[in-house]
């Protein structure tokens, strides 16, 4: 794709076209197997089209399509294996690319956002897009004070597509769920939707990202690229080399695994404590290991893209970390009346205490262990118990509500969780919330 589609009816069909392609696809399907071919083949063979498909709608879209796309890559870990490998690799081409917008629109758009002679605030501009995201694509240069910087500039009617994809996604949310079981894919949907007019500015993305530079400034571990400038919709930060988390989770070591999850759930207990903002697009498009010839315990996590941010001025809500101790603690009935409080648990609704404990106690896991090992058998086995009709954790978490407060918390939890699992990381992860989760060390 040479530019955004922006026209409602042409993405409203391309998006369309997908669950038509799914049904075509498994009549030919069903007719290589009358043919003779074994079911297991012509199986994989349509999951794999239907993933080639997915990423190709998903990512000439750009737009909400795509922004849908990333974050649902982050959960693969939680499908099933015989369904995971055709659309992993699919999916995770989302995290860090798409069809670029060509040199010539770029150039319309810098001069029309930071006027006609935009070339004299760089010594040289790269025209070839070293990302692409969901509303716009990142190029190398090199700023006028000789600093390597990457200058982030909007699609073109990137609000319009990004509001008319995600319209649309919420009529085909049908044919992703059963995709990822335990995951309500409508909600998701809507709150991506609510974030819309913030990500779409740039302004608030660069205090957002410059507040975080400012404080891990002088931090050993985390890295965020300064902001050097910014006009409407173009943003010029920082340039920042390391290796992608997305490298890392295909073919890292264990020990960048290890050390690149221990950073991540770091920086999202420690984000929100010091500077009263959450990061929320935690997918590894967003995460860099910055690795040197010394020992992993020196190498540090670069964070990108702060155009979605929640805003907790206190960090993250002290009764996440009050619960989960109470719940490690085994107090059944302090938990569910902080549920309740908090409005997990709507008035109406009456549950038993350990049941409500048995609910919550693998799901937490994480934190009961010194040390705990993240996989994508864990996060199966978690997705699948909820899912599971016959489970007593389904009739449960049926009962259960998410309040707005928590809509974006919740997402970015498990966000974290799906990467952490992908990575396969091993690390002391409860140390990290001892540190900074309100709540979690010890009641006041």
């Amino acid at each position: 794709m040479s530019d955004l589609p922006r026209k409602a009816m042409t993405r409203t069909a391309r998006l369309a076209a997908l669950p038509l392609g799914i049904a075509g696809r498994a009549t030919l399907g069903l007719g290589k197997r009358i043919g003779g071919r074994s079911a297991e083949a012509v199986t994989a063979e349509l999951q794999q089209a239907t993933a080639d498909q997915l990423f190709k709608v998903l990512g000439e879209l750009k737009g909400g399509a795509m922004k849908f796309g990333q974050v649902l890559s982050v959960f693969e870990a939680a499908l099933p294996e015989e369904i995971a490998g055709p659309y992993r690799a699919a999916l995770t081409k989302l995290q860090d690319a798409a069809p670029p917008m060509p040199a010539a629109r770029v150039h319309a758009a810098l001069a029309e956002r930071m006027g006609k002679d935009w070339r004299a605030s760089f010594r040289s501009f790269d025209d070839r897009p070293a990302a692409a995201a969901s509303i716009g694509q990142v190029h190398k240069a090199v700023w006028q004070d000789g600093r390597t910087v990457a200058v982030k500039v909007q699609y073109p009617g990137a609000g319009e597509a990004l509001l008319s994809d995600l319209a649309q996604l919420s009529r085909v949310a049908w044919l992703v769920g059963p995709l990822i079981p335990g995951l309500d894919i409508k909600p998701l949907i809507g709150e991506l939707r609510e974030r819309v007019t913030e990500e779409l500015d740039y302004a608030l993305e660069a205090e957002a990202q410059q507040v975080h530079a400012d404080e891990f400034a002088t931090d050993p571990d985390i890295v965020v690229p300064a902001v050097v400038a910014q006009a409407d919709q173009v943003l010029v930060t920082e340039w920042l080399d390391g290796t992608p988390l997305a490298e890392v989770i295909s073919g890292g070591g264990q020990t960048e695994r290890d050390r690149a999850g221990q950073l991540l759930a770091r920086f999202l207990f420690a984000g929100p404590a010091r500077t009263g903002l959450l990061h929320a697009d935690p997918h590894p498009g967003n995460f860099r290991l910055l690795k040197t010839d010394g020992p992993a315990e020196n190498w540090r996590l670069g964070v990108l893209d702060f155009g979605t941010v929640d805003r907790l001025p206190g960090g993250l809500p002290r009764p996440i970390g009050d619960s989960l101790r109470m719940a490690l603690a085994g107090d059944a009935v302090g938990v569910l009346e902080m549920l309740r409080a908090e409005g997990f648990v709507k008035p109406t609704i009456e549950l038993d205490p350990d049941a409500v404990l048995d609910y919550l106690r693998p799901i937490i896991e994480p934190a009961a262990v010194e040390d705990f090992h993240f996989t994508r058998a864990w996060m199966r086995a978690q997705a699948a118990r909820i899912a599971d009709p016959r489970s007593p954790a389904y009739n449960l978490g049926k009962q259960l509500n998410l309040p707005p407060d928590y809509l974006l918390i919740h997402r970015v939890t498990l966000s974290t969780i799906g990467v952490l699992c992908q990575l396969g990381a091993q690390a002391p992860f409860r140390a990290e919330m001892l540190d900074w989760l309100p709540g979690f060390a010890e009641q006041d």
